[in-house]
């Protein structure tokens, strides 16, 4: 069995990227366009290489606040459901923009939790992502917050983007948040706080580690992170969790050069 993130990129074929909203927002709040431009060239430079790619995307809410940024504030759930629908839509446009420059098409789904629970439209979702990516165009997916409640209050890309991998029968899933991978500890309030590397229980990884809690512009912690490394390991798809702000972070863990967390298939 691999055992490096070296090893396993490279043994990948089909990769599916999750992209959180601290990874697309800037410190003000607003989309960060140099990361997606960044992102799009290395994608690019893998699919040139042979991979194929799915991304999972958040920040709708950030592309909303960066249009009207007059309800950055507002916390009412109508105000968070309608930035999104605007945000939606700017977001996917960034996408397309930064796709383009490198001749390549994006497809866009918005999926719910309810959508993986019907089997005739998992079978529907299942058929598009594989005609997608089969004629070279790039698959966005993400939540549809507009509509659904909970995805805005608990936030679950992290989850659907395994589900996303298990659907797609992908060989790997990558993970980019604003941390480097799992600490035994908060490594931006405990110093002493060590990067765990290679994983191959989570439920024993959960008991030697301190799990803490979201910040500002994501939903999800290293809570549902886990769980999404529960769900795909248990279909033998491994994960890398890492810190999608570093320079040329794809590229880094293609090569191996990139410190993160694996966590392995079983």
């Amino acid at each position: 069995m691999e055992n490096s993130i070296k090893e396993v990129f490279n043994d990948a074929r089909k990769i599916v990227i999750k992209i959180g909203s601290n990874t697309l927002a800037k410190e003000d709040g607003k989309i960060n366009l140099d990361f997606m431009n960044e992102l799009a060239r290395q994608c690019s430079s893998l699919i040139q290489q042979g991979k194929q790619i799915v991304l999972v995307s958040s920040g709708a809410q950030v592309a909303g606040v960066s249009t009207i940024d007059r309800w950055a504030r507002k916390k009412d759930i109508h105000y968070r459901q309608a930035l999104c629908a605007i945000g939606q839509v700017e977001l996917m446009d960034n996408w397309r923009k930064v796709f383009s420059q490198f001749g390549y098409h994006i497809g866009q789904l918005l999926l719910t939790k309810e959508d993986f629970l019907d089997p005739h439209r998992t079978l529907n979702m299942r058929n598009t992502l594989f005609t997608l990516v089969d004629e070279g165009v790039i698959p966005i997916i993400n939540e549809n917050d507009s509509v659904t409640f909970d995805e805005i209050s608990i936030g679950d890309n992290d989850n659907l983007s395994a589900l996303t991998a298990i659907l797609w029968s992908a060989d790997l899933l990558i993970l980019f948040s604003d941390i480097d991978g799992v600490y035994t500890d908060n490594p931006k309030s405990n110093p002493d706080a060590k990067l765990v590397e290679l994983v191959d229980d989570v439920e024993t990884l959960k008991k030697n580690i301190v799990i803490g809690e979201t910040n500002s512009f994501g939903t999800g912690g290293i809570a549902t992170k886990l769980e999404a490394a529960v769900r795909v390991t248990e279909y033998g798809i491994p994960m890398i969790l890492a810190n999608g702000s570093h320079h040329n972070v794809l590229q880094n863990l293609f090569d191996g050069t990139e410190k993160a967390t694996l966590f392995l298939g079983k």
